[in-house]
């Protein structure tokens, strides 16, 4: 009789794995979670699950994914969200609204980001149904709520406190809002400097939140170089250089990032935001292409018109053979080499790129405490 009560046991523990439906392996063992919020750059695949134009859910995006298919990212293959997982190693954090984002794949992470979205509400309307930035902190509420059913409060408090965050949002305030037709509403309401203020004051709030729901380490990346995107040679450009309209918001942008993110860091005592001067990173491949394997950092990949850069990428556009050889993928987005450059330096880069460290550094503190 005891010998089968003992048998019994394991057999109920097995039903209630089964019924529970997850198993939860040691904390210890796993990764660091990672967590991505903002925009096309970043997206992985949210805005596949919304009706919105704003999407990258056909051939030929994906084409160099290991899938070879369209997955919702705005590139050829991987996008610096993966790249960094990579480097956790990790595997890629699942878009939020993703039906298989649930029991373990819950501990690895998730993406909110949403094409299309910027620091301001109003940012990305034409695209109708995106996920805006406010909505994006909720869902990270609600995603801990979810935890918290899975592993407890204790445990998933820790989880987010140790985790790895990306956030990537602005160009779209510039280039879909204050400058997406001639005399926008942005742009008749504010001068460029007060639209920058604004911008900042919104982006600071957007980001204590985002501290106050639990994240400590926080990699804010700057716009690129705005006017030096295929679309915008394409509409602004008589010579094919960039556009100095958008290459002056930028210029009055970042460094105003990068002073509050230090006034955020002074006021909480940290460093839990870690600014990364991604304009500096594309800008070395778009002064320099061949220096680093690129035959051009003007023409898009894929497109049609002017520098490949007006309209969407299709199965109907102009396609490039080797993707390697373009620093665009589209008229906006990198291309998987550029990312993986991109990433390089978000992982070793100097104070010039990475202030006040970089990824490897930030990594090699958190490990020893």
């Amino acid at each position: 009789m005891a010998d089968s009560l003992l048998s019994f046991v394991p057999m109920v523990l097995l039903g209630l794995v089964l019924v529970l439906g997850v198993i939860v392996p040691n904390a210890e063992a796993r990764p660091r979670a990672f967590f991505v919020f903002g925009d096309s750059l970043v997206d992985s695949g949210n805005n596949n699950y919304l009706l919105t134009i704003a999407r990258a859910d056909g051939p030929p995006y994906g084409i160099d994914y290991p899938s070879r298919r369209p997955t919702g990212r705005f590139s050829n293959g991987f996008n610096i969200p993966d790249l960094i997982s990579q480097k956790l190693g990790a595997k890629s954090v699942l878009p939020y609204l993703s039906p298989n984002l649930r029991g373990e794949n819950l501990l690895v992470g998730a993406s909110f980001a949403s094409a299309g979205i910027g620091i301001l509400n109003d940012t990305g309307v034409q695209f109708m149904n995106i996920i805006k930035m406010h909505t994006q902190l909720e869902y990270f509420e609600e995603y801990q709520q979810r935890v918290t059913a899975l592993i407890g409060a204790s445990k998933t408090k820790r989880l987010v406190n140790q985790a790895l965050v990306l956030i990537t949002v602005g160009g779209n305030d510039f280039v879909n809002n204050y400058y997406l037709v001639p005399s926008s509403a942005r742009s008749r309401q504010y001068p460029l400097p007060a639209y920058v203020k604004l911008l900042i004051s919104v982006y600071r709030r957007h980001l204590q939140r985002l501290y106050h729901l639990g994240a400590r380490r926080v990699l804010v990346t700057g716009t690129g170089p705005l006017g030096c995107v295929p679309a915008e040679l394409a509409i602004r450009s008589k010579n094919g250089t960039c556009d100095p309209e958008l290459q002056r918001a930028a210029a009055l942008y970042n460094p105003q990032l990068g002073h509050m993110l230090r006034e955020l860091n002074q006021k909480f005592g940290r460093n839990i935001f870690i600014a990364a001067n991604t304009s500096l990173m594309h800008l070395d491949f778009i002064s320099n292409p061949k220096a680093y394997g690129f035959v051009t950092s003007k023409k898009a990949c894929c497109g049609q018109g002017p520098y490949n850069g007006i309209g969407l990428c299709t199965a109907y556009s102009n396609l490039c053979r080797n993707r390697d050889l373009y620093a665009f993928w589209d008229p906006f987005h990198p291309t998987e080499k550029a990312n993986r450059l991109i990433v390089e330096q978000i992982m070793s880069g100097t104070t010039e790129y990475m202030m006040p460290m970089n990824l490897s550094t930030i990594l090699t503190l958190d490990a020893s405490t």
